[in-house]
């Protein structure tokens, strides 16, 4: 029985996945967040010169940047906005009568935006390669790692946030410290401006904000240049690795139990 289980939980988040796709598509405000904002903030902050005195080289900083906006557009805002809109219209109520388990209900939902925001990255990637002059990565490895441990971490992240989040229109405003607190990742965090031009006082706060382990490893993935503005080799990139690794494990680890405790499953009275 418990192979049977196993074996259909792929096809039970499919569906949900599909029905969530087309009710993304429907939604242009929805479809405009998760499509066309993240590459509309990128071009815009390139064409007046934002990040043009940091430590990346512009392919990697368009790719790491495009990264950042998406985790945070993409995968937390709609994500927020998607649980809050089926709680209110009790479908995670009906969903969880079912055969479904409530990591299928949470993955099902989330499928459609973390695919769009996976590929997002992935093509930027592929443009600024060949466009941008964008190297083979230093370790390609931590750059696998900091996307997918970001959707991980920002899906968590969303789902928690619904806790405070009454209605969907809500999202806008409970989102925000979230949000604001990333936008600060990517100035201090050596994206923006040169990592050695930033109080030091105000780096030991930033790095423990959720985005900022993930804007470091993929620094250190694409071009091999840790928070510090070093630039080290391959193996010692594993080293240099260790420290935002330990934070976005942290913050995988409290979202977890955020979700266990305070999301709702039923419209808030």
């Amino acid at each position: 029985m418990r192979a049977l289980t196993t074996t259909g939980a792929p096809r039970r988040v499919r569906a949900i996945a599909t029905a969530e796709l087309r009710l993304l598509v429907r939604n242009r405000t929805a479809m405009f967040t998760a499509l066309a904002l993240p590459l509309i903030t990128v071009a815009g902050l390139s064409a007046i010169g934002f990040g043009e005195n940091g430590d990346l080289p512009l392919g990697a900083l368009v790719v790491t940047m495009l990264a950042g906006f998406t985790l945070l557009y993409v995968v937390y805002y709609n994500l927020v906005s998607a649980y809050v809109a089926r709680r209110e219209d009790l479908v995670l109520k009906r969903l969880r009568v079912g055969e479904l388990t409530d990591a299928e209900i949470l993955a099902g939902t989330a499928l459609p935006s973390v695919v769009v925001a996976v590929t997002q990255v992935v093509l930027t990637a592929v443009v600024a390669a060949l466009a941008l002059g964008l190297d083979m990565p230093a370790n390609a490895l931590l750059v696998v790692v900091a996307v997918v441990g970001g959707v991980v971490m920002f899906v968590l992240l969303a789902a928690a946030s619904t806790a405070f989040t009454r209605n969907v229109e809500m999202a806008q405003v409970s989102t925000l410290p979230v949000l604001f607190l990333c936008m600060g990742s990517l100035i201090f965090s050596g994206v923006v401006v040169p990592a050695d031009s930033v109080p030091d006082a105000v780096q030991d706060v930033f790095q423990f904000v959720p985005l900022t382990p993930v804007l470091d490893l993929l620094q250190l993935g694409l071009t091999g240049r840790t928070a510090d503005g070093d630039t080290v080799g391959f193996g010692a990139s594993f080293s240099a690795a260790a420290f935002p690794l330990i934070i976005m494990g942290l913050w995988i680890v409290n979202g977890i139990a955020a979700l266990r405790r305070w999301f709702r499953w039923e419209p808030r009275t």
